[in-house]
């Protein structure tokens, strides 16, 4: 741009010739008209420049993306909170996240937890990893373990176990590396495991109900990884290598007791107190200057039913009970489930919030394998180019306000609702369908099983309506009509009105 107008000013052209000329604004020609080269070039090199805010940016993105609606004066307040001496005079500060919010919260690509590592006592990641060849007493053994990693200050935990984890033995180690810490962080960041996470539907995670009591009683907030992303918590991805090559490796233990207490001891001589390869600084000295940003830990105990049994789903989608092999979904592969018998003699499988996912006629006999074929199929179903697609189901302006009002309550979470959202119109009459979008896409907080559940509604009141005018026709009083608790005739009425 500076080039055109450059040139077309020395070929003789005036202002306005070249403004008709290049289609450039007048005001952007008369600023560059004059400007000398040395001058210019230093105006483009201050633009480049990091920007003093730049730095905590990654901490403002992330509040962002919890909070949308933080204002400019309670951020400000937040990094001020974290130590942090913002010289930057307030308009600019309120430019610097207006610029922000439309480009990092609202246009971003990727939906993953950002890494907080440059402020004290935000986040801690955790993980779970497990070793195959590990020498104890002579025999090759199994072992699994559970870390956490301080993402600023890089301080590490580990807790072992001789068997998978489960949300008790879970929770037990999250209460031994806050106590190991002295204090917990705002938030922990995890993968999909479903010690945390027992579905994910449009994005919307659905936890684990006793570790989520855990979290909300001890005031931190879980955050979870989009699948298959480890960019998210790369600081205790890390960390698990790091034990299997640095500590399990090579190692040969007389029993479990003495691989803990070596573990322990490794933790304080060798990982926390090597020069860390990105902080260059040592971990155990970074934490004195975090811990006081850490809260205060108080151990919270949560009480579980013992007499429940517990199995793990092998990587074939396989449980065993007495002996034989009963089939779940195949994507519990790997992970907890809960089993009891049924007053008729069935096996009830259920995930760990007691919802039944497999049902099987107990077998007699020993060493059967008991399988549904279903189990084994994928119903996924994928949905390309999103936003075109729901434009192509409805009207341009509604689908513009919907998909506005649903990327204002998930931003984060924003493609995969409007994969959500394609699925619902395709699963529901279209005349039903519009009718509700029209009336919620206005709405704050709208979501796609929000929409989901008011068209059902709508359906299933329809369909009542319609059985009630055909009994009308019948001759029957309305004394005679049947009546149903899942759906009473008086809650569906038409949307919009008071009586909405």
């Amino acid at each position: 741009m500076i080039h055109i107008i450059k040139s077309c000013k020395n070929d003789g052209m005036s202002q306005r010739a070249t403004e008709k000329h290049s289609g450039i604004s007048r005001k952007t020609i008369i600023k560059y008209w004059n400007m000398a080269e040395e001058e210019i070039i230093k105006r483009m090199e201050e633009k480049t420049r990091e920007k003093d805010l730049d730095k905590y940016r990654d901490y403002i993105v992330h509040l962002l993306e919890k909070y949308p609606g933080l204002q400019c004066p309670s951020i400000r307040r937040k990094l001020e909170a974290k130590g942090i001496s913002l010289k930057v005079k307030t308009r600019a500060f309120r430019y610097y996240i207006s610029s922000l919010k439309k480009e990092a919260v609202i246009k971003q690509k990727r939906y993953y937890a950002p890494v907080i590592d440059i402020l004290p006592g935000v986040q801690a990641q955790a993980d779970i990893g497990e070793s195959r060849d590990v020498i104890i007493g002579g025999e090759k053994k199994r072992v699994y373990f559970a870390v956490m990693v301080l993402s600023y200050s890089r301080y590490m935990y580990c807790n072992w176990s001789l068997k998978p984890y489960n949300t008790k033995s879970f929770i037990e180690f999250h209460n031994e590396a806050f106590r190991y810490f002295n204090g917990l962080p705002e938030e922990v960041v995890y993968d999909q495991t479903k010690l945390v996470v027992i579905e994910e539907k449009y994005r919307e995670v659905y936890f684990n109900e006793k570790y989520y009591e855990y979290a909300t009683r001890m005031n931190f907030s879980p955050w979870v990884c989009e699948g298959y992303d480890p960019e998210s918590k790369g600081r205790v991805e890390a960390g698990v290598k790091y034990i299997k090559n640095n500590f399990l490796y090579g190692g040969e233990f007389n029993s479990f007791q003495e691989l803990v207490e070596k573990s322990r001891e490794w933790l304080e001589e060798t990982a926390n107190k090597r020069i860390h390869g990105t902080t260059k600084r040592e971990p155990y000295k970074m934490l004195e200057e975090e811990k006081k940003y850490l809260k205060s830990y108080k151990e919270v105990i949560i009480q579980f039913d013992s007499s429940v049994e517990v199995r793990k789903v092998d990587k074939t989608s396989l449980i065993s009970y007495k002996g034989n092999k009963y089939s779940v979904p195949s994507k519990y592969q790997m992970q907890q489930v809960k089993i009891e018998m049924s007053d008729e003699g069935k096996l009830l499988i259920k995930d760990l919030t007691g919802r039944q996912i497999a049902e099987h006629i107990e077998c007699q006999e020993k060493g059967r394998m008991i399988i549904n074929n279903n189990h084994y199929r994928d119903h996924s179903k994928t949905v390309k180019d999103r936003e075109n697609e729901v434009k192509e189901m409805l009207s341009e302006e509604l689908a513009e306000n919907i998909c506005k009002s649903l990327k204002k309550t998930n931003p984060r979470i924003y493609k995969d609702q409007l994969v959500g959202l394609s699925r619902v119109c395709s699963n529901y009459p279209l005349s039903e369908t519009l009718e509700v979008l029209n009336y919620l896409q206005s709405r704050d907080g709208l979501r796609v099983s929000l929409i989901e559940n008011f068209i059902k509604a709508r359906v299933e009141g329809k369909n009542i309506q319609e059985q009630v005018e055909v009994v009308k026709l019948s001759g029957y009083s309305k004394f005679d009509l049947p009546q149903t608790k899942q759906h009473p005739i008086k809650s569906y009425t038409k949307l919009g009105g008071d009586n909405s």
